[in-house]
């Protein structure tokens, strides 16, 4: 019988340009073996447009597959190995929730205008532009909470309130002036939980969500490396709470922690604050040149859905199997949240 390896090897070249496989960097290193472009979400996503394969498989989660559908051209379909690799962060800001929290921020007449991070569903995409509002990343973050700050009366930033409230405090948006909602927004009845009055002096409103990995990274794992090892460098994921963020010699995208570590001095220690995939395939990428550990060990459960016995099942299946699809009526609001954050970052 066929090992999975091989069987993703021999499809690969059978089929030719007709197949691009799609990695995220948190992959596992046995997964992103096989992937002819790595990248963080978004990057990978914008690469769809451009590429000549009918079939592309995303080895990520689920909202990352369903960012390339909504960005697809017609003919392409889009596949990904688990449909059950979801985003919890993702999962904690639901669409019809999200819609009820802005009609609610909206009375009296205010123009809320809604930021959502890319690590969101086409569902609340769709809301968000239909909304005015736009998609950020971690690396377009600040450009695009300055563009929506000016676009109304306010902003709701969702769902991750790390990002939120670090890239708030890069631009020096006033404490005064935010408010995180209630956390029962999450699971409860956003109109018992969201009170207009409150909210009526607030322009910058945040929705309580968060990565479970980023969450798990404390201050007192970083004062033992600067106890420790004063000469070595941390930096982090903007996901991570912003006390983390003050302390650290740097924050920033995937691409930023990737490109950190490839511009560290030789002989350097570099403790990178993110999924610990990405950061042991730096660890092995500069042995014998540098120092590239992570700063906790931390892997996301669902990233590690994506196994290569999937891999090559949904090869195997590919003629068969149902693509992931966005219903047109959430797919045109979607792009065009996604279309603002492409113009307003061109």
């Amino acid at each position: 019988m066929e090992n999975p390896a091989d069987t993703i090897k021999r499809i690969k070249a059978s089929m030719g340009d007709s197949l691009a496989i799609l990695g995220h960097h948190y992959q596992s290193d046995e997964v992103i073996q096989f992937a002819d472009i790595r990248g963080d979400s978004l990057e990978l996503s914008r690469k769809i447009d451009s590429l000549d394969a009918e079939h592309i498989v995303f080895c990520g989660v689920y909202f990352m597959a369903e960012s390339a559908a909504t960005l697809s051209r017609e003919g392409q379909k889009i596949h990904i190995p688990d449909t059950t690799a979801t985003c919890p962060m993702a999962d904690m800001a639901e669409a019809g929730r999200v819609r009820n929290v802005l009609d609610i921020l909206q009375k009296n007449g205010r123009n809320i205008i809604p930021l959502t991070y890319v690590n969101s569903s086409a569902a609340v995409k769709g809301v968000v532009g239909e909304y005015g509002g736009s998609v950020c990343t971690s690396a377009n973050a600040k450009t695009m909470l300055a563009w929506a700050l000016k676009q109304g009366d306010g902003v709701l930033f969702l769902p991750d309130k790390h990002l939120a409230r670090n890239t708030a405090n890069a631009l020096n948006v006033p404490e005064d002036t935010r408010i995180i909602l209630p956390v029962d927004v999450i699971d409860g009845d956003p109109a018992l939980h969201v009170d207009p009055a409150l909210v009526a002096d607030k322009s910058f409103i945040i929705w309580p969500g968060y990565c479970p990995i980023h969450e798990e990274f404390t201050l007192e794992s970083m004062e033992t490396i600067r106890a420790n090892e004063p000469d070595a460098k941390i930096v982090v994921h903007p996901e991570c709470d912003p006390a983390l963020v003050a302390a650290a010699d740097g924050d920033g995208s995937t691409t930023f922690l990737i490109k950190y570590a490839e511009e560290a001095s030789e002989g350097a220690t570099v403790y990178i604050g993110t999924e610990e995939n990405l950061v042991n395939r730096l660890t092995a990428l500069y042995a014998g040149k540098k120092t590239i550990k992570p700063l906790m060990a931390h892997q996301c459960e669902d990233m590690g859905k994506i196994t290569v016995e999937k891999l090559a099942q949904k090869l195997l299946t590919l003629e068969t199997a149902t693509p992931v699809t966005v219903s047109d009526d959430i797919k045109e609001p979607a792009r065009l949240a996604l279309q603002r954050m492409l113009d307003v970052c061109a």
